[in-house]
């Protein structure tokens, strides 16, 4: 592996050998790797079984977020798949620091103006991932299509294949579909997501700065964003205070917060099983009964 990542640097104009390596814990799909040469210090993810664009869409996320100048990402580097189905990503190396008060209210302040930042349409001219399942995209000027035929629909296709729709399950969805229009918004604006924000994916420095991570970016409705950060933790309260006196939440966003959890719901479902199923139907629950 230092081979590897060398050979890489050298193409990227750092011609030092490598000081030190270390593999880095916490990813679930890539190896991570702390790199140390004598001129700089790299966080380098490399995978073996990727597709041939997958560290692109990432480092493509990540530029988006940047051209904002809202909120700090980690500097790209080099990103390159090479070989059958290899791909590599060398990012700036961020040292940890505590993820305390201060740092959560400027992360609000930034993950808020953010999603100021607006496009003309809903979605993105090109495809990408979450996670390692594909997420397809297209330009949209209308949320409630885009959030439909985009987003939920494709998961529920994917959990079809799987087998992961009881009947119950895959005729409640259907229900939920055609009455999404009851809980959306039909004018909101597209603004820039980062597209995957769980607590996992935003990291803080030595010095107190926020950065954001892992994108899967696209524009759409910022509640939708909200939502997903309150479905797994990693976000305080001084958090959503701060973010709220920027960007404050419609007196609608807890009617519809749990339909757009509903996506990541359904991802995590086709991603590691039946764990996530009752959550699934809680929410169909909710919102249509059981039928």
């Amino acid at each position: 592996m230092k081979d590897l990542i060398e050979k890489h640097l050298n193409l990227i104009g750092d011609l030092s050998s490598i000081q030190d390596i270390q593999p880095i814990s916490g990813g679930d799909i890539n190896e991570a790797y702390f790199v140390q040469t004598k001129n700089e210090q790299y966080f380098v993810k490399y995978n073996r079984h990727v597709p041939s664009d997958f560290f692109q869409k990432e480092a493509d996320g990540l530029e988006k977020i940047r051209e904002t100048n809202t909120i700090s990402v980690p500097k790209v580097y080099y990103v390159s798949h090479f070989g059958k189905n290899e791909g590599i990503l060398i990012l700036e190396w961020i040292e940890k620091g505590s993820k305390n008060e201060d740092v959560s209210k400027a992360l609000a302040e930034g993950v808020a103006n953010m999603h100021q930042s607006e496009g003309d349409y809903f979605g993105l001219e090109e495809d990408q991932y979450i996670g390692t399942l594909p997420q397809a995209n297209g330009l949209y000027s209308d949320w409630i299509s885009f959030y439909l035929e985009k987003r939920l629909k494709p998961q529920f296709i994917l959990a079809e294949q799987k087998g992961r729709l009881n009947p119950l399950r895959r005729k409640n969805l259907i229900k939920l579909f055609d009455q999404l229009h009851k809980w959306l918004p039909k004018n909101c604006k597209p603004v820039l997501l980062h597209g995957d924000l769980w607590g996992g994916n935003w990291i803080s420095s030595k010095i107190g700065r926020p950065y954001l991570i892992d994108p899967a970016a696209f524009y759409g409705h910022y509640e939708f964003e909200l939502a997903f950060t309150e479905l797994f933790g990693g976000f305080s309260r001084r958090f959503f205070q701060t973010y709220q006196e920027i960007l404050p939440l419609s007196k609608e966003y807890e009617e519809r917060k749990e339909l757009y959890q509903l996506y990541y719901l359904l991802v995590h479902l086709n991603l590691f099983g039946e764990t996530y199923g009752q959550a699934v139907d809680r929410v169909l629950h909710r919102y249509i009964g059981i039928s």
